[in-house]
C-alpha cells in the first residue's frame, strides 16, 4: 500500500491515480461543477472573471482546460499562458511559435548527433552491423 501526502491539503492518503486524497478529489469535482455552471450562464467569461466568481484558482481552471474537461470552443475568451513565453493560448502547453522553435532546435540537434556519435564506442564489446557498408 503506497501512502503519500496530499499535495492540496497535506493529509496522508492511500495513493490513487489522481494523486490527491478523496476529500480533495470531491472538492475538485465541486470546483469543476461550479465552473461549468458559471460558463453555461456566461459564455463570454474571461479566465479571471471565472476564477473570481466561482472561487476556483486560475491554475485549477487551466488544469480543467488541459484535461479537456472545459472546452475553449464553447468559451472562446478562456485562455492561459504558454509555458515558455507566456503568450495566451487556448490549447496545449506551448504556443505555435515556441513549438516551431522547439521543432527547429530538435532538427538541428538531430543533424549534429550522428557526427558526434560516430566511432565513440570504447567498450569491451562492439556491435557490428553486417548490412552496413563502411
Amino acid at each position: 500500500m503506497n501512502l503519500a501526502n496530499c499535495p492540496r491539503c497535506g493529509k496522508v492518503f492511500v495513493m490513487n491515480f489522481k494523486g490527491v486524497c478523496a476529500a480533495c478529489l470531491k472538492d475538485i469535482e465541486n470546483e469543476y461543477e461550479a465552473c461549468v455552471k458559471y460558463l453555461r450562464d456566461n459564455k463570454g467569461a474571461h479566465m479571471q472573471e471565472l476564477s473570481d466568481e466561482t472561487g476556483v484558482s486560475v491554475k485549477q481552471i487551466t488544469t480543467f482546460i488541459r484535461e479537456g474537461r472545459i472546452s475553449t470552443a464553447s468559451a472562446p475568451n478562456l485562455s492561459y499562458g504558454c509555458e515558455v513565453c507566456g503568450t495566451f493560448i487556448h490549447e496545449g502547453n506551448i504556443c505555435e511559435s515556441c513549438r516551431a522553435k522547439l521543432t527547429g532546435d530538435l532538427r538541428e540537434a538531430a543533424k549534429e548527433q550522428p557526427k558526434a556519435q560516430k566511432n565513440t564506442s570504447s567498450g569491451a564489446y562492439k556491435a557490428v552491423d553486417r548490412f552496413r557498408n563502411d
